[in-house]
């Protein structure tokens, strides 16, 4: 079985520009996440999907295997989907988020382990405990909702499960658990093609959710819970969080 991760990394982006190479402690965002990436042990090979000469170059002088996909597609699944395209010999493809430089080796691993014990598993994906209600109450951090067999029932932006007889997000909160959506996902390759290939659906396109596509098509998504946190970067002063949390760990070293 060969697994490929592939790491999206998009110039382009509205909310930061220039993110992939956005400097943390000395080295570009990208290069972070793919020596993080590189720490998998069930990885076979990584490649870089960019839409930027200049993420190209610097991504090929880190010693990066950087792919220039161009920068018309939707969604960095479309965008993966492009890559695992040009590797037909891969069996796994694994999306690993270029704006994650923090991700653990292990987390990776996590979300591939379920393909390896059961062959009917097409998609898979890692949620978190929400531990802080300001994440429960965030319509940026999504939540999901499974069945007793790890299945995803649903992701929203909004609190799910709705506890009925909860006064307030707080008494919620203490009612029940919540779990949150880590955007990493594993897939069959023939499968990410088709999930790329179809339409947006309703629910897709009213939460902004492309996952949301596989479950009204009738695909089930195995979500794996890990215990790491997740540290994404979306905006400027996501980027000043991550240098000074980068600045703590070093000298905790």
């Amino acid at each position: 079985m060969k697994i490929v991760g592939i790491i999206p990394a998009r110039f382009a982006s509205t909310r930061l520009v220039g993110k992939p190479l956005a400097d943390i402690g000395g080295k570009p965002m990208i290069q972070h996440t793919w020596e993080r990436a590189k720490k998998s042990k069930l990885i076979n090979e990584i490649y870089i999907a960019v839409d930027d000469q200049k993420v190209f170059d610097v991504v090929s002088a880190f010693g990066g295997n950087a792919v220039m996909t161009g920068n018309d597609f939707e969604s960095g699944s479309d965008r993966i989907a492009f890559v695992a395209r040009k590797i037909p010999d891969a069996d796994i493809i694994v999306n690993i988020q270029g704006d994650e430089p923090f991700i653990k080796g292990r987390m990776i691993d996590e979300a591939i382990e379920p393909f390896l014990f059961d062959k009917s598993v097409k998609v898979s994906t890692l949620v978190k405990k929400i531990t802080d209600i300001k994440e429960l109450k965030s319509p940026s951090i999504p939540k999901v909702v499974f069945d007793y067999n790890n299945y995803a029932l649903y992701f929203s932006r909004a609190i799910i499960p709705f506890v009925r007889d909860a006064s307030s997000a707080i008494d919620m909160f203490h009612s029940t658990d919540f779990y949150k959506h880590i955007g990493l996902y594993v897939y069959k390759r023939r499968t990410l093609l088709k999930f790329t290939s179809w339409e947006q659906t309703d629910l897709e396109k009213i939460e902004k959710l492309e996952q949301l596509r596989l479950i009204e098509n009738g695909v089930k998504i195995k979500v794996v819970e890990t215990e790491f946190e997740s540290f994404s970067i979306d905006t400027p002063n996501d980027l000043k969080k991550a240098r000074k949390y980068y600045q703590k760990i070093n000298e905790q070293k």
